[in-house]
């Protein structure tokens, strides 16, 4: 599940967190005593000496030897929980005045009860204290964090891929899968909590990884599910409507993002000023910074950047281009996916990775010899047949959605764009009408369907799409036809039923995402899977990747 489709981070949450199965094999104890003189809570007598081997937000994921902490959830209190998790071989719990109120009304808790101010802010700090997982005079693994609105997964897949390039054992946690040098399990938040980080990082550092790159979105700063972790180098990518559900404004937004970019949380930075946010963002942190500028041509801003993006050029599907630093330094740097936003990526990673201490010249061998940026990256402008070109991507906010419309446009005379789209329900209400006069722009064909309704009404978040394309239409008398078909994979099949070989379809907003949520249910729907199925219906050839479910 996607951060834009989050669950609520409590022990209420539905199904188990697979990242929780990521602990090191082997964890030295940390005795209670001393979990409480770093909580500031005093812990007596025998307690004191009780050994804790892992921590957990979650009842389910307990193991012997775990701390519990129990947190407020949005409908129960993780203390509702104790009682299996003791079950489960937790040797302690934490937990805040309400909890503690609730366990002491009910049955005798058989184990020690830390009572703490802020549970949820102190839950970083443990983990990283109980895991170990940084180490003080520990370098291993390099930490690579990338945070912006759009973005924020195909950078750390570069990032990763340019790093094994050059001849690193890496790792990642982000959106589609968290990998620790092993094999990949599905992530279910863009950023785990904080316990499953910590967790993860340790045993990176015992499997002897070099490095670990990770998304950081807005929802893990103010959930605290990076608290403990101080990164190499964090980047940041830009800064559009998103989230604001939870930020209220996008004023709130930056300062969230702007968080990461402090020493408690990052050593140094390298950030994108290709809009206001990023500029202003470079200006105010007070961390060693990296600016890039990746616009062409680029503004009087982007003109004093340290790094800049000039002669773009197409390479086949990509683009070829250099990196240009004020000094003289010049790198080429190729990526093969399509759209100006991988170039931004694309730069964002080589800045990144050499911020972090790598020689210009080996970094321009690797990028030669190994062609990083092709890497694939599922659900991101994903090639699923070329006649028609048929794409599928994760963008679902307005400026993503105008990047892939705007990267996918043919420049074939008489081709047409079908777009399948929809709106997240219980999200951003703001954003419908905006994607939908987008798609009214920049399409020829316009279909909305549905994203995750969640429990909202579908049709009414259709409404508010449909609202803004029709109006735009009308404004500017476009010549676009505008279509309402759900559910989403008769929406897919519309789409292919429409095209000619000369079309681009793309089917926007869920990228990667094998389960669609509807009034409380889970319900099987890969776009990547529908849209070959339809293709191959027609009798187009499609491309076969084996990362696509079926």
């Amino acid at each position: 599940m996607s951060e834009h489709h989050a669950p609520s981070s409590t022990d209420t949450t539905s199904g188990d967190n697979p990242g929780s199965g990521f602990r090191p094999t082997a964890v030295a104890a940390v005795p209670l005593g001393t979990i409480g003189d770093f909580a500031g809570v005093v812990v007596p007598g025998a307690s004191a000496a009780i050994s804790v081997t892992g921590i957990s937000l979650n009842s389910r994921t307990v193991q012997p030897g775990d701390l519990y902490v129990a947190l407020p959830g949005a409908t129960r209190h993780g203390a509702d929980f104790v009682s299996q998790a003791i079950t489960a071989g937790a040797v302690a719990v934490a937990t805040d005045d309400d909890g503690a109120r609730l366990l002491a009304l009910s049955a005798d808790t058989s184990v020690p009860v830390l009572v703490l101010d802020e549970p949820r802010a102190a839950v970083g700090g443990l983990a990283a204290l109980i895991y170990r997982s940084r180490p003080e005079g520990s370098s291993t693994p390099a930490l690579f964090g990338v945070t912006g609105t759009n973005g924020k997964t195909t950078t750390t897949y570069f990032i990763n891929a340019l790093l094994q390039a050059l001849g690193r054992r890496t790792g990642l946690i982000g959106t589609i899968e968290i990998l620790a040098g092993g094999e990949p399990i599905p992530s279910l938040l863009t950023t785990p909590e904080s316990t499953d980080i910590h967790a993860l990082l340790a045993l990176m550092r015992e499997r002897g990884l070099d490095a670990a790159s990770m998304e950081v979105s807005s929802h893990a700063v103010s959930f605290h599910r990076v608290d403990g972790v101080q990164f190499d180098v964090a980047g940041f990518t830009n800064l559009t409507q998103d989230h604001l559900d939870l930020h209220g404004t996008m004023d709130e937004y930056f300062q969230t993002k702007a968080e990461l970019f402090t020493p408690h949380r990052a050593k140094s930075a390298v950030i994108t000023v290709d809009d206001e946010w990023g500029r202003r963002l470079a200006a105010a942190a007070v961390i060693p910074v990296t600016t890039l500028a990746t616009a062409e041509p680029n503004d009087p801003a982007g003109s004093a950047a340290d790094w800049t993006v000039a002669a773009t050029a197409p390479r086949g599907l990509g683009t070829e281009f250099m990196l240009r630093h004020r000094d003289g330094t010049e790198l080429r740097v190729h990526t093969g996916l399509p759209g100006s936003f991988n170039v931004s990526n694309a730069a964002l990673a080589t800045v990144m990775v050499l911020a972090s201490g790598v020689d210009p010249a080996a970094l321009q061998a690797a990028l030669d010899a190994a062609d990083p940026f092709t890497v694939a990256v599922p659900g991101r402008m994903q090639l699923v047949s070329t006649a028609p070109a048929a794409v599928v991507d994760f963008a679902h906010n307005p400026d993503a959605l105008q990047r892939a419309l705007e990267a996918v446009r043919s420049p074939q005379p008489g081709s047409r764009v079908i777009v399948v789209f929809g709106a997240t329900g219980q999200r951003d209400q703001g954003k419908r009408p905006a994607m939908g006069a987008i798609a009214a722009r920049l399409a020829d064909v316009v279909i909305v369907s549905d994203d995750d309704p969640h429990d909202e009404d579908a049709s009414a978040i259709r409404a508010d799409v449909l609202a803004g394309a029709i109006e735009a239409k009308e404004s500017a008398g476009l010549g676009c036809t505008i279509l309402e078909s759900y559910p989403r994979d008769a929406a897919i099949r519309q789409a292919v039923d429409m095209a000619g070989p000369q079309d681009t379809i793309l089917v926007a907003g869920r990228g990667h995402e094998v389960w669609q949520e509807v009034n409380g249910v889970n319900l099987a729907l890969d776009d990547r899977v529908e849209l070959r199925e339809a293709l191959t219906a027609r009798g187009f050839t499609v491309l076969q990747d084996e990362r696509i479910e079926s």
